[in-house]
């Protein structure tokens, strides 16, 4: 089963250094990484840079249209206005249907501010007591979703490109 997780860092540098060490971990065969992204907010940013994790997996194109469209709604929805926000609200209930509620969505936009960054992750098989503390100095902050296989294959589905 994959889960999607966010680790949300106090630094705009925390994401890249928490890929780095769950690259390595990968490697070791602690964490089976099925794709990720990560979101980088400078403090003086109105918006923050994305940009999905290229070379992990061989899956890269179809979830790349997952992460655009998330982090378009996370991210830039509330900057573009009510009207356009509106029109999106159909996206957010289709994520819903595969497992990431609007709680979830609105949980990682509140803790994803300026001066902050995120790393997202498809992932599985993770031995969490030794993610943890890896990943310990950096101080990351946990935000999960669990995703079951049909939710998953639902999600690889809705952004395959055609």
């Amino acid at each position: 089963m994959a889960v999607l997780t966010v680790w949300r860092f106090d630094s705009p540098e925390g994401a890249d250094r928490a890929e780095a060490v769950l690259v390595d971990l990968s490697k070791q065969q602690l964490i089976e990484i099925g794709d990720a992204a990560t979101v980088s907010w400078p403090a003086d940013r109105k918006k923050p840079k994305t940009r999905q994790l290229s070379g992990l997996t061989g899956a890269g194109a179809s979830w790349g249209a997952l992460w655009g469209m998330l982090f378009g709604l996370i991210f830039f929805v509330p900057l573009l206005g009510a009207a356009l926000g509106a029109g999106l609200g159909a996206v957010a209930g289709h994520f819903s249907n595969v497992g990431i509620s609007r709680d979830f969505i609105e949980s990682v936009r509140q803790q994803v501010k300026p001066g902050t960054s995120a790393l997202f992750l498809l992932s599985a098989n993770a031995v969490i007591d030794k993610i943890k503390p890896a990943l310990a100095d950096l101080r990351p902050q946990l935000i999960s979703t669990n995703l079951n296989a049909e939710q998953e294959e639902q999600l690889r589905a809705a952004f395959a490109d055609e």
